[in-house]
């Protein structure tokens, strides 16, 4: 008897990464896919995160590369074992542009910029016949189950066979991400952590000559130390906080301390290079007539922005070589809350993974999938957000693949 191969309609709506990736495996296994977004173009979020350079993945082993997932690390282990990180490389190969890694082990496109990288992707959804609707904007569920969506001709439902939800978390939704679904999504019963800003910086209550004089300065070869973690890294103060590499990597547990406006403290160490001793044993000989701040510049090598930030936590700061080493070792800075969703690089919370089968299928719907930061999982930058985003867009593809006919 002969098969007959049909051609599946699915929906994918949010053309970000997880979106645009299921789109193009789905696409190539023959079916008709047509991706909704509400922006005017098709990924806005991946051309932001390639602004400075388009961080894919890392060439981080298997088994830490997992643990920078935390607690969701149990729920992407086999998603990100199945589409890894030499899969993304290769995909990207694949469309013409070769991955390097570079000297901190991320990787990106030899091209190293998103916006090639994204035109050559979206030409090769075209020429496999995926529809791209822009401007439009989804609504939720028809009383029967039919998708609703909003463009500039009105309002409209469609029923595709399947489903794949990819709208983002709520991260600069001025890029389209602003978490509207959550409301769509608890009304049908689904259960929604609260979203949470991720990978952010931090208010904190500034004098106004210091957020004035160094807003924009850089902390650079710095120490962090919060809790037991204890990490170098590097910092921005702002008008109204801190924030850059360092602050995103334990923003997390920033985060979930300071929930309740609870205020938690911030340790800095401005010169983590040095141990104690050594740094007292410069900071003894102080020349004749010369400032504490020059003696600061001259003896312990500090930048004008770290003796800002020195005297900011000790207005008394005392010349006793000792205890000036051991302030400039141990700087307090008084976190009080993180920064908005607006200014989050990512975002925590969203669809329980206790509603997902594991394709990524909604298990009070049938048939409609999610994928990408819609789920409930963070990860500091460093290419861990891409990877995951992509690779659960190959799961929940596959797991349509497997509740439909064979196209081709």
């Amino acid at each position: 008897m002969r098969t007959e191969h049909l051609a599946a309609e699915i929906a994918i709506i949010g053309g970000g990464p997880a979106g645009l990736m299921a789109a193009d495996i789905l696409s190539a296994h023959g079916h008709k896919i047509t991706v909704y977004d509400q922006m005017p173009s098709m990924g806005r979020k991946f051309l932001l995160a390639g602004r400075g350079g388009l961080n894919l993945t890392h060439s981080e082993e298997l088994a830490p590369f997992l643990n920078r997932y935390g607690s969701a690390k149990m729920h992407l282990e086999n998603i990100l074992t199945r589409f890894n990180a030499q899969d993304l490389r290769a995909w990207c190969h694949d469309l013409g542009y070769p991955t390097f890694i570079g000297s901190s082990g991320r990787i990106f496109p030899q091209c190293f910029k998103a916006s090639p990288v994204l035109r050559t992707w979206l030409n090769r959804l075209a020429r496999q016949g995926v529809q791209m609707r822009a401007r439009h904007t989804w609504l939720g569920f028809s009383d029967k189950g039919a998708l609703i969506f909003s463009s500039q001709d009105g309002t409209f439902e469609t029923s595709p066979n399947a489903t794949l939800l990819a709208l983002g978390g709520a991260s600069w939704p001025r890029m389209g991400s602003d978490g509207a679904w959550t409301k769509i999504l608890a009304a049908e019963g689904i259960e929604i952590l609260p979203l949470r800003p991720s990978n952010c910086g931090f208010n904190v209550n500034w004098s106004a000559y210091f957020r004035q004089k160094f807003q924009g300065q850089p902390l650079k070869r710095i120490g962090l130390k919060f809790g037991d973690t204890c990490i170098h890294a590097e910092a921005v103060i702002t008008l109204k906080g801190i924030e850059g590499s360092g602050i995103y990597a334990i923003s997390a547990k920033l985060r979930e301390a300071v929930i309740g406006q609870s205020p938690q403290v911030l340790y800095v160490d401005l010169r983590p290079d040095l141990e104690i001793a050594l740094l007292v044993q410069k900071l003894t000989v102080k020349k004749q007539g010369a400032s504490l701040s020059n003696h600061l510049r001259k003896s312990a090598g500090l930048s004008p922005v770290a003796i800002a930030l020195l005297r900011e936590a000790n207005p008394g700061l005392s010349n006793n070589a000792q205890k000036l080493a051991e302030a400039i070792k141990n700087v307090p800075v008084l976190i009080t809350s993180p920064f908005g969703l607006e200014r989050a690089i990512s975002t925590a919370g969203g669809v329980k993974f206790s509603e997902l089968d594991e394709n990524l299928m909604l298990i009070r719907k049938p048939d409609v999938f999610i994928a990408g930061e819609m789920l409930d999982w963070e990860a500091p930058t460093g290419g861990y957000l891409l990877q995951a985003s992509f690779a659960t867009g190959v799961q929940a593809a596959k797991g349509i693949l497997n509740r439909l006919p064979t196209a081709k």
